[in-house]
C-alpha cells in the first residue's frame, strides 16, 4: 500500500503582514495547556516552532516543509526524525539532541531545545530536536481541524494543504499564464 504524500503548511508571501501572530499561536500551542494566560501565569517558556522571517519587501512564515525525501530523517542516527502519517515526525522520547537534523535542514526548520528543566546531576544540556508538527497533539486536545498558526493568521497568509489540492491549483496557475502568454503573443504576431 502506498503511503499517503506529506501535507504541507503553504504560506503566501503576498498575504503576510509580518504580524508574528502565527509564532504567537505556535508557541502557545506547544507550551503548557494551550492557552496564552495560563503560559504567562505559569511562566512557561514560549518557543514557536516555525519563524517569520523578512527578506527585502517580503515577509514569510518558514516552518517545516514535510519534506518527501527528508534529510533530517534520514541523517537521523536514532530514528527520532521519520516520515509517518503523510509528515516528517520527531519522537522526542527517542531524540540524543546530536544536531544533524539541523545541519542538514535545507530551510533551517529544526532547533534544539533543553526538554525539561536542567537537572544539576545530569551531565547534559538534555536537549531535544523540534520542529513544526502540523499540531497533531494541540488540533486533538482541541478538537480543531487547522493547525495553530493557521487559525491565528489575520490575512489567511497560511493554510494546511494536501499536495494533491496543492498540485492541481499550480496546474491551474501555470495554465492560466501560458494561455496568457499565447494570447501575447498572437497578439504581437498580428502587428507584425
Amino acid at each position: 500500500m502506498k503511503e499517503q504524500e506529506n501535507v504541507i503548511i503553504y504560506a503566501n508571501a503576498l498575504k503576510c503582514l509580518g504580524c508574528h501572530s502565527c509564532e504567537m499561536a505556535c508557541a502557545v500551542a506547544h507550551g503548557g495547556d494551550g492557552s496564552l494566560v495560563a503560559a504567562v501565569t505559569d511562566q512557561l517558556p514560549l518557543h514557536p516552532r516555525m519563524k517569520v522571517v523578512a527578506s527585502g519587501e517580503i515577509t514569510m512564515p518558514m516552518q517545516c516543509r514535510q519534506c518527501e525525501n527528508a534529510p533530517c530523517a534520514l541523517v537521523c542516527p536514532t530514528g527520532a526524525c521519520r516520515q509517518a502519517d503523510g509528515q516528517v515526525q520527531i519522537n522526542e522520547d527517542n531524540c540524543v539532541g546530536c544536531k544533524l537534523c539541523v545541519m542538514v535542514c535545507p530551510f533551517g526548520a529544526i532547533t534544539v531545545r533543553r526538554a525539561a528543566a536542567k537537572d544539576h546531576f545530569s551531565a547534559t544540556n538534555q536537549g531535544v530536536a523540534q520542529k513544526c508538527d502540523l499540531c497533531v497533539d494541540w488540533r486533538k486536545k482541541q478538537g480543531k481541524t487547522e493547525t495553530a498558526c493557521v487559525e491565528s493568521c489575520p490575512t489567511k497568509a497560511i493554510s494546511l494543504v494536501d499536495m494533491k489540492t496543492y498540485r492541481q491549483a499550480l496546474i491551474k496557475a501555470r495554465a492560466g499564464e501560458l494561455a496568457q502568454s499565447q494570447k501575447n503573443i498572437t497578439l504581437a504576431l498580428r502587428g507584425l
